[in-house]
């Protein structure tokens, strides 16, 4: 067995192709041939170290819009989660001068957390540090709003083993046919 991470759009790709059985996704759009097993929500923020968000202000002044001036960093434009942020962000008219790309959500969060700017991260992920006050949410007029993340599978093509564990989580979960 292997465990891979990747993005939601290569996995999707490699269940398409049958490279893979099973794939933890971000809920997909028109995927056809695959079935979608949702089990949770997720909402995408935008977090900064207090910190950067004072910096930032005592910088540019407190009417500053943080967007603009501020180091904005995102996931790379191959992701699904960048496409949703891309159409939040053309939808809403903010424009960002100052972007950082980044591969993989933990280094984004890693640079969040060390005051690199302004990452936009699932807050599931990073609960402990708001909590705690290591990461500040970013107020937004018009809030991102929740996504679906889940299993997809191509229901051709399972094995007993992968059947025993589609039928585990449907008992705690919905399926949906893409």
């Amino acid at each position: 067995m292997t465990i891979e991470s990747q993005s939601s759009t290569h996995t999707l790709s490699m269940l398409e192709q049958q490279h893979i059985d099973i794939g933890l996704v971000a809920e997909p759009k028109l995927q056809k041939n695959l079935v979608f097993l949702s089990v949770m929500e997720i909402e995408d923020i935008f977090v900064a170290t207090p910190s950067y968000l004072e910096n930032l202000r005592l910088r540019e002044g407190d009417q500053a819009d943080l967007f603009q001036m501020g180091n904005l960093m995102l996931l790379d434009r191959n992701n699904v989660t960048r496409h949703y942020i891309d159409e939040y962000m053309a939808a809403n008219h903010i424009v960002c001068n100052n972007l950082l790309e980044v591969t993989t959500l933990d280094l984004l969060i890693e640079f969040a957390r060390i005051g690199l700017g302004i990452g936009c991260v699932i807050k599931e992920f990073v609960k402990d540090d708001l909590a705690a006050g290591n990461l500040t949410e970013i107020s937004l007029a018009a809030p991102l709003g929740k996504r679906t993340i889940g299993f997809a599978y191509n229901p051709g093509q399972t094995s007993k083993a992968l059947d025993m564990f589609i039928d585990f989580c449907k008992e705690n979960t919905k399926a949906a046919q893409v």
